[in-house]
């Protein structure tokens, strides 16, 4: 039997967690203390589904430790895809979005990559960010010469940069020019996500609560970055990391601890079981 948290009307019949500051630490370690509080989830009869901007391969690594058997939403929920990955749903750019949004990005002096399929592309196989990105997704990309012949089923676009100021203003400078065309978000302070209109976390909580036939009032969600504000606005609990800044810890409904204190854990003790 799930007992409700004192200050819930309902109790939570499904947790939604990112993955990247949130699920894993900053090395991108799973620790026990976050396998046994999903282990918890399971035996109390509670979903646990897993969404975040990294391909579904990036995920692959969480499937067998976590014992996962709800869709993992990949791409911000752009790819929907089973635990053997193969895939259920996934939403694409249009061409000629894609190539004005990645012209967009360059105009801030970020670097792009994009995701195609199975597929990432990028321009410079040293560019910032690509070993480590490559280190915690476990694949490599493809270096092109140019995205020309590659924008079609485009799921993902990513500028990428250290000068977090030009991030931040790729992010709004793309939502004023594209506004309904594209979601744009921050997955990390040095990622910006461009993604089909319905491809966003918010959507990823829709999705789910249709599948499930669980109310929103009974799903819980945890993140740590502006992208994951959507799926909290949509949940009936919405949790924020103690990594995360300020902006997103106010659009939740509860702070954890960090990613680096078993904040994950601790938020599934405290507010969902």
């Amino acid at each position: 039997m799930i007992t409700p948290h004192p200050l819930q009307a309902k109790p939570v019949r499904l947790l939604i967690a990112d993955v990247d500051g949130t699920l894993v630490t900053r090395e991108k370690r799973l620790t026990t203390r976050a396998r046994s509080a999903v282990q918890k989830l399971h035996t109390a009869g509670i979903k646990f589904a897993i969404t975040s901007g990294r391909p579904p391969r990036g995920m692959s690594m969480l499937i067998r430790p976590l014992h996962l058997t709800t869709p993992i939403s990949a791409f911000n929920g752009g790819l929907f895809v089973r635990p053997d990955l193969t895939i259920i749903n996934q939403k694409v750019l249009p061409v000629e979005v894609a190539g004005k949004v990645i012209q967009a990005i360059q105009a801030h002096r970020l670097d792009v990559w994009v995701y195609r399929g199975r597929d990432w592309l990028v321009l410079k196989k040293n560019g910032p960010h690509v070993d480590r990105e490559a280190w915690t997704v476990k694949f490599k990309p493809k270096v092109v010469s140019d995205f020309d012949q590659v924008l079609d089923h485009v799921a993902k676009i990513v500028g990428v940069s250290d000068d977090l100021a030009a991030v931040a203003q790729a992010e709004s400078d793309v939502r004023r020019e594209f506004g309904q065309h594209v979601s744009a978000a921050r997955s990390q302070p040095y990622y910006l996500d461009v993604t089909h209109p319905d491809a966003n976390k918010g959507g990823v909580v829709r999705r789910l609560s249709r599948e499930f036939k669980i109310p929103k009032a009974q799903i819980a969600t945890i993140g740590d970055m502006p992208n994951d504000v959507l799926m909290f606005a949509l949940s009936g609990i919405s949790i924020a990391m103690g990594n995360a800044d300020a902006q997103v810890q106010r659009a939740a409904r509860y702070v954890t601890a960090s990613n680096e204190e078993d904040g994950f854990a601790l938020a599934v003790e405290k507010y969902v079981l």
